[in-house]
């Protein structure tokens, strides 16, 4: 059989499998399911009739709220062994998973990641991610997560990469890269054995749900969808990605997983996308409760019809495949599409060649001194710096540091939602952190979560670290908030605390930007520390104490209130300039790309060559920065542009450029950005991607407010 023989190219392999298959093998294989005990057995019988594509490694839509260690190896192997030699053909499973910022060593929350500005470290924490979950069995999964994030009060904020798409789209790549490993072409070599198959979701707009509120409606125009929304996708696609989520919502009057202008038309057509389409957890079913399908034989129609390839957890496509197909409603060669992309994805993983999983692999990957490394790397430098009178580095010689606060002896806090198999156990409390830290200080603590006692030992203190923010619980999916005042009672202890007259450095934990006006006003510093991961605690008290300099800078705006959202950098023009609030500021209370540093630095010198270009060729954009501060200190150069006309409206500035530099006191360097077609163009009304000709300006600087600026023109083709 052509199909088992490794040496044969794999297009080949593919045709030979698919021409052996019955129409039910076929439809078989694109369905998703999960198994618990109740169901094991009929799951196993059905493998042996027909095979199955793929068993999703949850129980429930909502597996990113709980911890479920259900990827157990034994048991992965045991399904395995039925699909591969009890069924006629052998085709092996696909074992998916929610591996979102981690699997046993949890790194920082994607949105922390993206805090970070630092593709190559992001890269490396999503290869080991693979690793570990390869050797657990998991063969695929459900990361990264692209949407743009414009609300906070949207729970998964958490789980994509901020509010800007070009840093979402820096990040997607990396993402991908880190979990697939280097982008091969279709039908190249397969995945290396320590990589999984990514999945770019939720597939598109989901973002952008009203109010906030989860699996809600979307609208948005054309413009923004291709300018704004779509950009992490198409970086997604450009890196090779083998799979992409359609989502839950309805946008723009028709549900994501039932669009064929989406998923064929736009994905498939103009972005070239070659993987497979998965929906996600029941959302072809629920077209009947988007009211576009009277039933599920209607609703599994119009999600097949639309381009999605495998059914995930609503059986629609088990049910009724067959007899659409029987009934010429789909054709028979469209089916054959969807399996031909499902196999492909199954021989790239090397599946029927290595269908096992060693048990004992798993011991010797996860967790490793490597591993922890890398995650304290990282969380540390996704730790943004908001606020510094001066107390912070704190000096290790201090004799009493009282560390307080509902979050100081938490752990699961520490690694916020979607983590199903770190080990709590193996996650330093704050407390634990700062101990090892500092075995020279007394380290006070509250003794729990009472208030008197958290204020006795405050007032012992000669600082106090106060962390507060929101537990795990508190965001997530389906975790949506009106209100983004830190919860009950901690504004409270916070003014308690400052009333106590003792320096007080305010640590936030937290998966969402969090108000914080009055908290601001009242802490001598003010860190953000996120949902920072396995080795989150240890990366914080490295910060405060000076072992590492804060380098993070946010990847979203911080509203003052939530009367301010949608509140992002990247907003248009208007016609007039009285877009004020009669109550509140209009700036955010931090923009997008802010953080502090121990040390200061200039920008000066700003230049750009030449200052015409023709269009289609590059300019270069050089800026100095220097170190004026007093200790070595990394800073994240960003370099914004403004088309200053164009045929539709554009933003008021633009993302296009990024680079970290790292100098020691009173040390200078240049600068560069490289800006040329990719960075100057937008979708225009026609839906096309366009170059205009005419003048662009550049602002360079720490943040987005980049006030330092130098333009350049595009001249039109001769």
């Amino acid at each position: 059989m052509l199909y088992k023989n490794p040496t044969a190219p794999l297009p080949a392999r593919v045709e030979d499998l698919l021409e052996r298959m019955t129409r039910s093998e076929k439809i078989a294989q694109l369905t998703q399911t999960f198994v618990y005990d109740d169901i094991r057995e009929p799951v196993k019988s059905n493998i042996r009739k027909q095979g199955l594509g793929s068993r999703i490694l949850a129980l429930s839509n909502l597996a990113g709220n709980v911890t479920e260690r259900i990827a157990e190896v034994e048991d992965l192997n045991e399904l395995q062994r039925v699909a591969v030699e009890e069924s006629r053909l052998g085709i092996p499973l696909l074992h998916g998973r929610d591996v979102i910022h981690g699997h046993r060593t949890v790194f920082p929350i994607p949105l922390a990641m993206a805090a970070s500005w630092d593709p190559a470290l992001v890269e490396e924490a999503f290869a080991i991610s693979a690793r570990e979950a390869a050797s657990a069995g998991v063969h695929w999964t459900f990361a990264p997560m692209l949407d743009i994030g414009r609300d906070p009060r949207w729970g998964r904020i958490i789980e994509g990469f901020g509010e800007d798409p070009y840093l979402a789209a820096r990040m997607a790549s990396v993402a991908v890269r880190g979990i697939q490993g280097p982008k091969s072409e279709e039908g190249g070599p397969p995945f290396a054995p320590d990589r999984l198959l990514a999945c770019a979701k939720h597939y598109i707009g989901y973002g952008a749900a009203e109010g906030g509120r989860d699996y809600n409606t979307a609208e948005i125009s054309d413009n923004t969808l291709r300018n704004v929304y779509l950009p992490p996708f198409k970086a997604a696609v450009e890196a090779g990605v083998g799979s992409v989520m359609s989502a839950f919502h309805d946008l723009n009057g028709e549900p994501a997983s039932g669009s064929r202008y989406l998923l064929t038309d736009l994905l498939r057509g103009e972005l070239g996308f070659q993987g497979f389409v998965v929906s996600d957890w029941g959302s072809v079913y629920e077209l009947t409760a988007h009211r576009v399908a009277a039933d599920r034989r209607e609703a599994a129609l119009l999600a097949f019809d639309a381009g999605v390839d495998m059914d995930m957890c609503s059986d629609c496509f088990g049910d009724h495949l067959a007899e659409l197909v029987e009934s010429g409603a789909i054709p028979e060669s469209k089916l054959d599409d969807a399996v031909r992309r499902v196999l492909t994805a199954k021989f790239r993983l090397g599946l029927f060649e290595m269908p096992y999983t060693d048990p004992q692999r798993g011991p010797q990957v996860q967790f490793t001194d490597e591993h922890r490394a890398v995650a304290q790397r990282l969380a540390a430098r996704s730790l943004v710096l908001l606020k510094n009178n001066g107390i912070l580095p704190l000096a290790k010689d201090a004799h009493r540091i009282a560390l307080i606060g509902p979050l100081a002896e938490q752990r699961r806090a520490l690694l916020g939602s979607w983590v199903n198999d770190g080990l709590i156990g193996e996650t330093q409390t704050l407390l634990e952190a700062f101990q090892a830290a500092c075995p020279q200080a007394e380290i006070l603590s509250g003794g729990g979560p009472l208030t008197d006692e958290m204020l006795m030992a405050a007032a012992r203190a000669d600082v106090v670290i106060l962390a507060v923010g929101e537990s795990n619980a508190r965001n997530g999916e389906a975790n949506c908030v009106a209100s983004l005042d830190l919860p009950a009672g901690q504004d409270a202890l916070i003014e308690a605390v400052h009333g106590l007259g003792k320096p007080m450095v305010l640590l936030v934990l937290a998966g969402r930007p969090i108000n914080l006006p009055r908290a601001v006003a009242l802490a001598d510093a003010l860190l953000y520390a996120w949902h920072p991961g396995s080795l989150g605690a240890a990366a914080i008290a490295e910060v405060l104490f000076g072992e590492t300099v804060p380098s993070g800078k946010l990847p979203v705006s911080f509203p003052r209130a939530e009367g301010q959202i949608p509140i992002h950098y990247n907003h248009k023009s208007t016609g007039r300039s009285t877009t004020q609030y009669h109550d509140l500021p209009s700036t955010p209370l931090f923009p997008f790309g802010f953080g502090l540093s121990y040390t200061t630095f200039s920008y000066r010198n700003l230049g750009v060559s030449p200052s015409e270009i023709q269009s289609g060729k590059c300019v270069t954009v050089s800026v100095t920065v220097t170190n004026t501060g007093t200790c070595a200190g990394e800073e994240v150069a960003q370099c914004y542009v403004h088309d200053c006309v164009a045929s539709v409206t554009r933003p008021e500035r633009e993302l296009k450029g990024f680079v970290r530099v790292r100098l020691e006191p009173g040390e200078s360097q240049r600068v560069e950005f490289v800006l040329g077609p990719d960075e100057l163009s937008f979708y225009g009304r026609d839906g096309r991607w366009r170059l205009e000709p005419g003048l662009f300006k550049v602002g360079v600087g720490g943040d987005c407010r980049a006030e330092l600026a130098v333009g350049f023109r595009v001249l039109a083709p001769a």
